[in-house]
């Protein structure tokens, strides 16, 4: 037990602080727990067993199944139909996308969901008149609601759901089963009214206005002055060199943005682009190495961008969009330096959102994290296949993407009948969506070659990887002694009591580190503890799985939060402002809902 406890202790300090993605840190915590068999009581197909489990098999099938329903146009349609519903009524606004976003989060991952509609909702707030800051909590927020309406909303429900089935085979006595497609509808409608309400009443009260309505970009980044216009003159000793040659230099490395000759602006590829007299120079750089430079070449200082439309003034589209990094991307882990992101897209990165602070000079080697943003210039053409990578989400719409608008019946079809079958106990979930994978390959919703690239792999490790961590705590006794400490509050408090403070303990613990890995954590504790008192145990796994997938309080907490932080302007604290009311209040009421719905004692 002292080794497991260990173990933990090192996953939640490694999920805390982010120091290896989540996804590594539970690949290494199966590690250890194998190469510790003696004390872990872990063997080896035991440590793999995540990897064939029906959860992890029906979560990749659903992220592919999400990728389906996202090829065919039918989410953005939806918003697009929002939008125009809602106008500049910023009530409206508010009230269509929470929704909008609830109900689709039922049926398709809500992960993908929120990806989608960052960019629907940042540019109808924008043409609304409203701070996208208004809404981007909000859909997040509404997400989570939504995913609590059926087993698929959310990987979480789907592992929670396997995690109860393995304990009720093997202590038939705690009356554990897998949960049915709609078990806990009824209680996820409430969550989800009483979250709407919170949301359009006080939550739109203490939600901050962050990103000003009528969106400029520089100035929301504050880059006036790290964005300078010089002319080269003729006695310039730059004249005859390639921009590389004369500014990319590892020790005096200036970014140069454009180069503007007789009218004519050329943008990236700049680096072979030969200077010559006159030319104007666009670069980004600080005030100390702009003095510098200018000094030692004789550059001409000329007044720089000032706005957005200063940098293409004839541009219909924005040459600037802020770039959400999710989870998956090519660039996590990664730096600007040591990725191609520059070389690949064209394009010129102004500035580095990471975890609410902007930084705007020197931040080529920090390391990228999930829901970090970028603010790109890019020509039309790279902004448009960047919109197209699922390595990113660009918080601007554009409609050159193209959506296979034609298949919208049968991946609706697909998806209705993956839900149905499984109701009907005509077939068992992961069998129903494996074969709506293949139903949609044979329609042509998706391509082939696009289910792998359709699956989030590092989801997949991480779910796989945690799952030996809860049979660890279940075979070593572990679960026991927790459930049986937490348990002994049952001398001063009533059941309902105790299983408050579990909604309460998960939700907490979610906020620092993944909600799989509470559930893993928190239910073989919670059944533990449901029995030692004769309370349900069912119950207890309940209220686990609405704390673990609800997890509001800190961006960190869910992945959908991270993807709207960068585009809201959040900081940490208007998290924690407008999702701890709502953590408590959903706390009362998912408690109580399932007191009512199941009861608390067998």
């Amino acid at each position: 037990m002292i080794v497991v406890f260990i173990l933990i202790l090192l996953a939640l300090v490694l999920f805390a602080t982010e120091w290896f993605p989540i996804d590594v840190t539970a690949i290494l915590v199966m590690v250890l727990l194998m190469v510790l068999e003696p004390w872990t009581q872990i063997s080896a197909r035991e440590g793999i067993s995540g990897f064939a489990s029906p959860a992890t098999i029906t979560v990749l099938a659903m992220l592919i199944l999400s990728t389906g329903i996202n090829r065919t146009g039918i989410v953005q349609m939806l918003g697009q139909k929002m939008a125009k519903f809602a106008g500049t009524d910023q009530r409206k606004q508010l009230a269509a996308t929470i929704g909008v976003t609830g109900p689709i989060s039922g049926f398709i991952n809500n992960t993908p969901v929120v990806a989608i509609l960052v960019p629907v909702i940042s540019d109808l707030a924008h043409e609304g008149n409203t701070s996208p800051s208004k809404l981007l909590i909000p859909l997040s927020f509404a997400s989570m609601f939504g995913g609590m309406l059926t087993l698929i909303g959310t990987s979480t429900n789907i592992l929670a759901s396997d995690i109860a089935a393995q304990l009720g085979a093997k202590s038939p006595s705690l009356g554990l089963h897998a949960f049915g497609m709609f078990e806990f509808t009824k209680l996820g409608v409430i969550v989800f009214a009483v979250g709407a309400i919170y949301l359009m009443t006080v939550g739109a009260q203490l939600l901050p206005e962050r990103i000003p309505a009528d969106e400029d970009l520089l100035e929301e980044y504050a880059l006036q002055e790290y964005l300078a216009d010089v002319v080269v003159p003729i006695n310039s000793s730059l004249i005859g060199q390639t921009v590389e040659e004369a500014l990319g230099n590892e020790e005096s490395k200036i970014d140069v943005l454009q180069l503007i000759r007789d009218g004519e602006r050329f943008d990236e590829p700049l680096a072979r682009k030969e200077i010559r007299e006159n030319d104007t120079l666009r670069l980004r750089t600080n005030r100390e190495k702009l003095e510098r430079i200018m000094e030692t070449e004789g550059l001409t200082l000329s007044r720089g961008p000032q706005t957005e439309d200063d940098l293409h003034p004839d541009d219909e589209e924005p040459v600037l969009v802020e770039v959400v990094i999710p989870s998956g991307s090519f660039l996590v882990s990664e730096t600007l330096a040591s990725s191609t992101f520059r070389e690949r897209y064209d394009a010129n990165v102004l500035a580095f959102r990471t975890r609410g602070d902007v930084v705007r000079d020197r931040f080529e080697d920090i390391r990228i994290r999930v829901g970090d943003t970028l603010l790109v210039q890019a020509p039309h053409d790279s902004l448009t296949r960047l919109v197209e990578n699922e390595d990113f989400i660009v918080a601007h719409e554009f409609d050159e993407v193209d959506y296979r608008n034609e298949k919208i019946p049968f991946a609706v079809g697909i998806i209705a009948g993956v839900v149905a079958l499984p109701a009907l106990n005509i077939l068992p979930i992961v069998v129903s969506a494996l074969a709506g994978v293949v139903a949609m390959v044979f329609s042509g919703v998706l391509k082939p070659t696009e289910l792998y690239s359709s699956v989030e792999w590092n989801v997949i490790f991480l779910l796989a990887s945690v799952i030996p961590l809860g049979t660890a705590l279940q075979q070593t006794g572990a679960a026991a002694l927790l459930g049986d400490t937490v348990a002994s509050t049952a001398t001063f408090l009533p059941a309902i009591g105790v299983l408050w403070v579990f909604y309460l303990a998960t939700g907490l613990l979610t906020s620092v580190i993944s909600n799989n890995a509470s559930v893993v954590l928190m239910i073989p504790v919670a059944a533990s503890a449901a029995q030692s008192i004769g309370a349900n145990a069912f119950a207890f796994v309940l209220a686990v799985t609405f704390a673990a997938s609800t997890a509001f309080m800190t961006p960190v907490g869910y992945q959908t939060n991270l993807f709207v932080y960068g585009p809201g302007g959040y900081t940490f604290s208007d998290f924690l402002r407008v999702g701890a009311p709502l953590q408590l209040l959903l706390s009362v009421v998912t408690v109580l809902g399932i007191a009512f719905f199941w009861g608390v004692r067998v």
